[in-house]
C-alpha cells in the first residue's frame, strides 16, 4: 500500500498490530519482535502517525477500520490474529463489529482499548460547559480561538496538526459500547489496574459486553503491557494460538 509506514516481520500465521494516538509501530519494537518470533506480523503506522501521511481529511474510527481493511486486502492478509493498543484498540472494535470479507481473527487481543464514553461527574460538566461556551464567544476571533483550545486541550490534542486535532475530535465522539456484543472473535483484554487514559472501568466494561472476553489486570498504567513485557508476554503465550513463544 503506497505511502503507508509499516513495520512486516517474522514468519508464520498473519497476526496484525495497531498502535495507540500520536505514536508509530516503533513504539512498540520489544513486543513485535517477540511476536515476530511465531508468527508474521503487520504492524502500520495509520494515517497521521508514525511515518505515514495525514488523510486527507478528519477521519472518523469507520474511515480508520475502512483503511485496515484495505490495508489488509492489498497484503493479502487473511483472518490475522488482531492486537490493539490504545485508539488502536478502538479502530479494531470498529473494524471487528462490521463485515469486512477476509477479516474474521481466531483471536483478538486489546491493550487498554479506547472507545468507551464514560459518565461525566458535575465538575467535568462544568468545565466542558464552560470550555464551549468559551469557544463560542471566541469564535469570531479564530486565532485567539486557536490559542484557547491549545491551552485547554489534552497535551496529545496541543501536539496534534490542525487535521489531527479535528480527527481526535471526531474519535472521541463515537461510542463503541453498542458494538461491543456483535465482536465474535475469542478477546482478551490486557488491562493496567492504574491507567488513567482508559481506566480499569472501560476493560470491565468490555469484558461484560464482549461475548466470551476475558480481562487480565495487571499492575502500572496505559503502557503496562510494555513494561512488563515478561508478564505480558506469558500471558499471550496462554492464549495465542500456535507454537509457544521461545
Amino acid at each position: 500500500m503506497e505511502g503507508v509506514n509499516e513495520l512486516v516481520a517474522g514468519s508464520g500465521a498473519p497476526l496484525l498490530f495497531l498502535h495507540g494516538w500520536g505514536v508509530g509501530h516503533d513504539s512498540y519494537l520489544p513486543l513485535l519482535e517477540r511476536l515476530a518470533e511465531t508468527y508474521t506480523v503487520y504492524a502500520p503506522d495509520l494515517p497521521g502517525f508514525g511515518k505515514t501521511p495525514e488523510p486527507p481529511e478528519p477521519w472518523d474510527a469507520k474511515r480508520y477500520a475502512d483503511f485496515v481493511a484495505a490495508y489488509c486486502g492489498a497484503r493479502g492478509i487473511t483472518d490475522p490474529i488482531c492486537l490493539g493498543h490504545s485508539n488502536g484498540g478502538r479502530v479494531l472494535l470498529t473494524l471487528l463489529s462490521r463485515e469486512h470479507p477476509g477479516i474474521s481473527p481466531p483471536r483478538v487481543v486489546l491493550f487498554g482499548a479506547a472507545g468507551l464514553k464514560r459518565q461525566k461527574s458535575l465538575k467535568t460538566c462544568l468545565k466542558v460547559y464552560t470550555f464551549k461556551l468559551g469557544k463560542l464567544l471566541l469564535k469570531p476571533f479564530p486565532k485567539a480561538l486557536e490559542r484557547y483550545r491549545a491551552k485547554r486541550g489534552s497535551a496529545d490534542y496541543r501536539a496534534a496538526s490542525p487535521l489531527m486535532k479535528a480527527t481526535m475530535t471526531k474519535l472521541l465522539a463515537s461510542d463503541l459500547a453498542p458494538a461491543l456484543p456483535r465482536i465474535k472473535a475469542p478477546t482478551l483484554l490486557i488491562w493496567g489496574e492504574g491507567d488513567t487514559a482508559s481506566p480499569l472501568a472501560d476493560g470491565k466494561t468490555m469484558e461484560q459486553n464482549i461475548p466470551g472476553a476475558g480481562l487480565a489486570v495487571i499492575p502500572g498504567g496505559h503502557w503496562s503491557f510494555m513494561e512488563r513485557l515478561p508478564h505480558t508476554m506469558r500471558i499471550l503465550d496462554a492464549f495465542l494460538p500456535g507454537k509457544k513463544f521461545p
